[in-house]
This record gives C-alpha cells, structure tokens and sequence, in this order.
C-alpha cells in the first residue's frame, strides 16, 4: 500500500502543476509569439510603388498610340490592380494580428477602401487624360487654359465635380479606411516579451521605401490631416501601452517608425516649398503641403 500511495502523491503535483511550469508555457506560447511579417510588408511596400506611383509614370512612358485616349491606359489597369491587391494584402495583415480585432470595423473599412479607390480610378483616368490635352496641375479648374473658355459655361462645373470625385470624395473613401486598417492592427501590435522589443534587419531595409511611399501618398493624396491624426494616434496608444508595461512587437515597431519618418520627409518638403508663390496660390490655408505632380509640372516639365 506505501508504494501505491506514494507514487499517486509523487503524480499528483506533477499534473495539477505542469501546466503553470516554466518550461511548459514558453513551448506552447512562442508558437504564437508574433513574427516579423517580412513577406506582407515586403509585397504591398513593392506593390505601392510599383502599382500606385508608378501608376502616372507608365502612362508617361508608353506610347499612346498603345492606348487609345477613348481605352483605358497602362495606369488604368495598375490601379485596378492595386484596387484588387492592396485589400487583399491589408485583410492578410490583419489576420496575422496578434489581437483579435473588431470584424465589423475591418470588413466595412475594407468595402469603403475599394469604393473610393474606384471612384479614384474613374476620375484620376479621366484627368490624366486631360493632361495630354494641356491640362495644368499647378492651376485649378477654372484657371485651366484648356477649360476656363468652354462653352457653355456649365461644362467647367462638370470638370470641378469630376475633380471633386477624384481629388476629395475619392481619397477620403479610400484613405481614412486605409488608415483605420494600419491603426487597428498597430493595436494589437503591443507585447511584453523582450525579444519583440528590437525590429529585424529585413524591415530597416524596407523602412526606408516604405516611408518615403508614405511621403508621396501623403502629400500626393493631400491627406496630411488625416495622416497627422493617425500618427497622433499611434502616440497616444503607444504611451498608454507603456503604462501598462507594454511596447510595440517588430510589427508594430516597424510601421509606428516609418509613419515618424514619414512625419520628417513632410516637414523637409513643406520647408523647401514654403516660398513658391505658385504652389502658395493653388494650396492656401494654414495646412501647406503641395503636391510632387503639381510640382513637376510647375519646375520639371517644361524644362524637359
């Protein structure tokens, strides 16, 4: 009977206490533990500048003969990739969050992101047309040459509402849930593990190219609000997340310091235009960030 007694005490902590070991938990929990998505960031860093910024510079570069003025062009067919690819590419980087995030708000974000990048693609084809035909970025629509004579003069309030559509209900449609997206998965981004703390080499050589993407969408996308919001807003989740003896994963690390750069490239760009009397016209109000297209055809174009 001792030895039958003795071995049930001997097992008896062993399975009540196994679970709470040390040696048990890590091996279950870092199974989870959150890794550097190289691969995601990776594909849409490439994708956004491949399909949105170069976008207007395949146009220019292909002949038009290619594409016929009444056709879609190679850029219409770049942004209707990226209006496919991108959301893919945001709804794989959200399950891979850390943190179950709220469905409702991803899934509406995600519906409203690809309505407002169509209606961009309608209007932005359109104006990209109209710049082969003389059009001038760095002058409103009224100030147009190739407008401001139309007659009848009901057609100029046409070109301002397919501006509308492309230059302000477009990219508020299509940004604000772009960035709802980033700032709901940075909120899961947070951990208390020492080894998440540091990024891996793999994403300092793409902070740089995803940053200065962010610097042409901001100021391209005249969104500079709404990107100053949400960089507030990571700031603000960020020290109260240190309050409660958190800090940002690799992920998390990553995407909070290419928005910090991206902060910097505004404000280099902001100073070395602050003077243009031009550009000053076209963006009045206290908020001056100008356009990189706008500039081009301003300095670059014609002297090219």
């Amino acid at each position: 009977m001792q030895p039958a007694v003795r071995k049930r005490q001997s097992d008896a902590p062993r399975s009540s206490t196994n679970p709470s070991q040390p040696g048990s938990k890590p091996k279950g929990s870092s199974m989870k533990r959150p890794q550097f998505h190289f691969d995601l960031w990776f594909y849409l860093t490439v994708q956004n500048w491949v399909l949105d910024f170069g976008r207007p510079i395949v146009m220019i570069i292909l002949p038009l003969e290619w594409f016929p003025l009444n056709k879609p062009s190679a850029g219409d067919y770049f942004h209707m990739a990226y209006n496919v690819i991108t959301p893919f590419l945001l709804l794989k980087l959200i399950e891979r969050s850390p943190r179950a995030l709220p469905r409702s708000a991803v899934y509406l974000s995600i519906i409203t992101f690809v309505m407002g990048a169509s209606i961009h693609l309608v209007g932005d084809s359109i104006n990209h047309r109209l710049l082969l035909s003389g059009y001038q970025l760095h002058l409103s629509v009224r100030e147009n040459p190739i407008i401001k004579d139309l007659k009848p003069a009901t057609l100029i309030d046409s070109f301002e509402l397919l501006y509308f559509y492309d230059e302000q209900l477009g990219h508020l449609m299509w940004y604000i849930p772009f960035f709802i997206i980033l700032f709901l998965y940075f909120t899961g981004c947070f951990t208390h593990v020492k080894e998440e703390k540091t990024m891996p080499l793999s994403g300092w050589l793409l902070l740089g190219p995803s940053a200065l993407y962010y610097w042409y969408l901001v100021t391209e996308g005249q969104i500079f609000q709404l990107f100053l919001l949400t960089f507030l807003a990571m700031v603000a989740m960020v020290i109260h997340q240190r309050h409660k003896g958190s800090v940002p994963d690799a992920n998390g690390l990553f995407l909070f310091a290419s928005f910090s750069v991206t902060m910097c490239l505004v404000a280099v760009w902001v100073a070395w235009l602050w003077s243009d009397p031009v550009l000053r016209k076209k963006y009045p109000g206290h908020l001056y960030v100008p356009e990189p297209w706008s500039y081009y055809t301003l300095h670059v174009k014609d002297s090219h």
